[in-house]
Order: structure tokens, then sequence, then C-alpha cells
């Protein structure tokens, strides 16, 4: 990694090329909404783009002098950098694809706080009033196809996979891409990346032009998983909790490679959708996926969710192992279901309105101290409940291993303490540490990884 540093103006090759000077200056007003910080440091992750890094304190850091700001012209506007990462430039010019991603983020940062938080329309407090706010911000990107069949994959899994696990990756994406299937994922490096290359193998073989290779984040996790150079559409949502509802809305059906635990809290969202009632006839094709060598891997998700969630949750996946073609051949089958449930309600194709999700999957959970130690963790609660709740705890296990208000949380208070029933925290301990082990809460270091949880049984 370089340590060159560059200051450059720069303007839109292709997003927001106009801003109001009321939008300006709310940007900048950091001391009235906190804007500014929010889109500097979505800025200088993209910026960073190929320096992975999965701690968002230590980026930061790294680039305390780093600054952006906007020149309002009558012609348009620019961005003013000064101590950007040398990496984003080529023979002084940033690199297309950056510059598109920088002001995608500014786009949807201006948007969502100027035409959504900040407009008495869209009450966020009611589950339709949010579900409305991430269409919009999803119409408003540009990134709905409209005219297209059901043919985006949400492909999920982890930042830090072995090598292994990310050439097969690739083997599915490939398969995928061969079959005119469009991919999304969470926009980094590892399995969010791997599926995405793949594809594009197979639509240059297809003579596929216009692939799309759609990047959902939000502000807290984009500086772990910086955008990756495959990424064509990039949108920026303001909470985890709206980017796993932008997901499932915009995709057809999701393809699940092995992970940590932000990987774990995304099955355990699916799940806890799926299981809801209203959603019980509705086709959502939904495969776990692994090479051989990390067979055992998706044998413990297994194991877990038949300990907490059931049965009943295990009939709404498929494994599929060290088998590419098998897998894209199933998701091909069952988009055509997608397709022919969607025209038979007549739902749109570009955005699952008929899915049912519960308020408590879309609530935003700030995963403070108090917060984890009061989630409720019995299997007396309702099973689409207990998903919730499952996912809030491994959400915020997420923040405190890569999020920089999470890490400088547990620098300052110590370890999250997540208690429950005994079986489930038993069953949860024995996950997490096999995540340990295997590498997968973190990018590889030289710092050996510590624990931001305690279970409490």
């Amino acid at each position: 990694m370089t340590n060159k540093l560059v200051n450059a103006r720069i303007t839109p090759s292709a997003h927001l090329n106009i801003l109001s000077q009321l939008e300006v200056s709310k940007l900048l007003d950091s001391n009235n909404t906190g804007l500014y910080q929010i889109f500097r440091q979505c800025a200088l992750a993209v910026l960073s783009h190929g320096n992975y890094t999965d701690d968002a304190k230590i980026l930061l850091e790294r680039h305390k002098a780093f600054d952006i700001s906007i020149i309002q012209q009558d012609r348009g506007i620019k961005l003013e950098v000064i101590g950007a990462p040398a990496e984003a430039f080529v023979d002084g010019r940033m690199i297309r694809g950056i510059n598109e991603h920088l002001f995608a983020v500014l786009r949807d940062i201006i948007y969502t706080y100027d035409a959504i938080i900040d407009n008495p329309k869209f009450d966020l407090k009611d589950s339709d009033g949010i579900t409305n706010a991430i269409f919009h911000i999803m119409r408003n990107s540009g990134n709905l196809r409209q005219r297209s069949r059901p043919q985006l994959v949400v492909c999920w899994g982890g930042h830090s996979i072995s090598r292994e696990e990310y050439d097969y990756t690739k083997e599915v994406g490939y398969q995928l891409g061969l079959r005119g299937m469009d991919i999304c994922t969470g926009c980094g490096p590892g399995a969010m990346k791997g599926p995405m290359k793949g594809a594009t193998y197979g639509h240059s073989k297809q003579r596929i032009k216009d692939g799309q290779y759609l990047g959902i984040t939000e502000p807290g996790i984009i500086a772990a998983e910086s955008p990756n150079a495959i990424v064509n559409d990039l949108v920026i949502l303001p909470d985890i909790e709206k980017r796993l509802e932008a997901f499932v809305r915009t995709g057809h059906a999701i393809v699940v490679f092995p992970g940590g635990a932000g990987t774990t809290e995304e099955i355990l969202y699916i799940l806890g959708i799926l299981l809801h009632p209203d959603n019980e006839q509705m086709p959502f094709p939904l495969i776990f996926t692994a090479p051989e060598c990390s067979r055992d891997y998706f044998q413990k998700i297994d194991e877990f969710i038949g300990a907490t969630l059931g049965a009943q949750a295990q009939k709404r996946y498929e494994i599929i192992i060290d088998r590419p073609e098998k897998v894209a051949k199933r998701i091909k089958k069952g988009t055509k279901k997608v397709r022919d449930f969607r025209r038979k309600h007549s739902d749109a194709y570009y955005f699952n309105w008929r899915l049912n999700i519960d308020k408590e999957f879309q609530q935003t959970f700030i995963p403070n101290h108090e917060n984890m130690a009061n989630l409720e963790l019995s299997k007396n609660l309702e099973t689409h409940i207990l998903a919730a709740n499952l996912r809030r705890a491994f959400s915020g296990i997420v923040s405190g291993n890569v999020k920089d208000e999470g890490i400088r949380a547990i620098e300052k208070h110590g370890n999250f303490k997540i208690s429950g029933d005994h079986e489930i925290m038993q069953r949860m301990d024995e996950l997490l540490a096999s995540f340990v082990k295997q590498d997968r809460m973190k990018l590889p270091s030289d710092i050996v990884y510590m624990p931001c949880y305690e279970i409490v049984k």
C-alpha cells in the first residue's frame, strides 16, 4: 500500500451535476446535522478502493487530514478533495468508476436527508412509510430496472473468506452470468466481489453488455466494505435495516456463501421474514452454497437454525455443496416461479411490494451496551420475532468488529454482553467460536482477533 496522497478537483462523470444552495449548506453544516461527517466517511471509503481494511476506525485515523468540499458553480458542481489516496487516480485523473461511486454517495446522502428524513410525507415510524422511503431512494438512484424480467440475484457472504471459497463464488457467479442473471451484493471484497467477477465472464461470453452489478451499502459499513471495482451501480441506504430491506425488495433470489457474523445476520433476517405467516406462499429462492472444503460451515449454520428457529425455518432454504451449475439452474428455475407469482398478483418485477416485513425487522437497532444486554432471546417468542432479536445480536457484533462507533464503544465500555435461554446461548457461543477459529470475524492480520462480545449463559 502506498502512502501517497493527492489533492484534486473533480467533476461528475455520471451522477448529480447540480445541487441547490440549500442542499450544499445543509451538507456542510456539520454542527447542525452531522451530514458532512457521514459524507466524508463514505467518500474516504470509496477513494480507498483496493486498500481493503475492515476497521472503520483505522481508516478514519489513517486519513485524519482528508477533507472534501463542494464547489458550487452556475454550470454545475465540483468536489475538491485534499489528502485523497493516490490509488484513486491514474495520470492525475480520477478513475472513472471511482468518480461514479463518489458522486453516487453524494446523490444518495443528499436525497435521503433532504427528501426523505426531513420530509413529513414519509412516516419513518410506520412500516409502510419505511418501505415507501426505501423505494424512493432506490428509484432516485436510477437502479430499478423497470422493464427487466426477474433476474437480480442477491449474493451474501463474508469479506474474510479463504481463496478456495473466493474462487467458488466466482464460479457460481459465472454460471449465473451465463444464464443472464444480474448480481447484487454488499459491494465489498470476498464473497461480495467474487460473484460479480464471475458474472462478468458469463455475461461477456453471452455478449450481454448491460449486466447489472449492484452494490447496496450504508454509511456505518462502507468503510469496512469499500465498493469493489466491478460495481457499476451503487446505492447508499441510511442504516443496516433499510439496507437489508432494499436487498430483499429488489432481489428475486438469494445465494448465501460462507461468512461471519454479518452473513449470519443476513440469514436470520431473510428467514425471519419468510417465516411470517403472510409470506408462507410467496416463492423466494434461497440457497446456501460452499465448496467441499467448507461443507462444515453450513452444517453448523443449519444446526444453529434448527436449534433456534426450528425445522420450519430449515425448509425455507436448500444447501448445495460444490455444485455451481446446480446452484445456477435452481436459481434460474426459482426466478421463473417468482415471475409467475408477480404476474399473477400484478406485483412489480423490480420491487417486491407484497412481501410482508414485520416492523421488528425495520426498526433501527442501535447496538449500544444497554440495547445488546436487553435483547430477549427466548424460545417463548414467536419464531419470526426470535429471528429478529437474534439478527440484532449479530448486528451488534458486526458493529463492534468493524464500525467506527461500535469499536470506540467497546474500547470505552468493554465487551457487549449477550444473554438468553441456555440452549440458544450455547449454540450461539459455539457458532461464533467457529467463526473466530476460521478467521471469519475480521480480515486476517498480525493482530490477534479479540471478541467484542461475551455470551452470558
